[in-house]
């Protein structure tokens, strides 16, 4: 009986091996190439590399943004802009894996640093590139006044407007208010 279930069984690995020897184990028939893998790893480093630089330059922009504040100086506030603004030509023209939202704040507050540092030009460009880049999308403020009917108001980009028409504009009550005094003070 044993000498039999030798038998039967070298036979059966026989035919096993016969069979698994005619499969073709490669898909599709075409030879896989090995560095597929490393070219996924490389661009996602490289992608990881990116996110991190945006990152790091966003958190040396924002400490930028509160030394300016705490110092009120125009320069701190034009440097800090120049930098915010840097970190978004970093991630060159592939933007994935940085928060859109983190993007469009960063975009934002570089244009009200350009206008408190005193250049206007430059943060009419940066809106108007906020606008190109963030077509139909907005910023809301606390108190729900809008950021880009804001900026356009205090850049001059708006139409004139007489002294009663601010009341329709969604900026914030201070603004309005100011920018009814120049208004009145304009005509006199």
């Amino acid at each position: 009986m044993t000498v039999k279930r030798i038998i039967l069984q070298t036979a059966g690995f026989g035919v096993m091996a016969a069979v698994l020897g005619a499969c073709n184990l490669t898909s599709g028939g075409a030879a896989v190439d090995p560095t597929d893998g490393v070219g996924f790893r490389q661009a996602r480093y490289a992608e990881v590399m990116r996110v991190n630089s945006f990152q790091s330059c966003r958190e040396e922009a924002l400490l930028m943004d509160r030394q300016a504040r705490k110092r009120g100086a125009a320069g701190a506030y034009l440097t800090s802009a120049t930098i915010m603004e840097k970190c978004e030509a970093g991630l060159g023209g592939s933007p994935r894996g940085v928060s859109h939202d983190d993007r469009m704040r960063l975009a934002a507050l570089a244009i009200i640093n350009f206008l408190k540092g005193g250049d206007s030009e430059k943060a009419r460009q940066s809106l108007s590139k906020f606008q190109r880049t963030y077509p139909g999308e907005d910023i809301y403020f606390g108190d729900g006044s809008s950021f880009i009917a804001t900026a356009e108001l205090l850049l001059g980009r708006s139409r004139k407007m007489g002294f009663g028409e601010f009341a329709v504009l969604n900026v914030n009550r201070t603004v309005k208010n100011e920018m009814r005094r120049l208004a009145h003070w304009k005509d006199k």
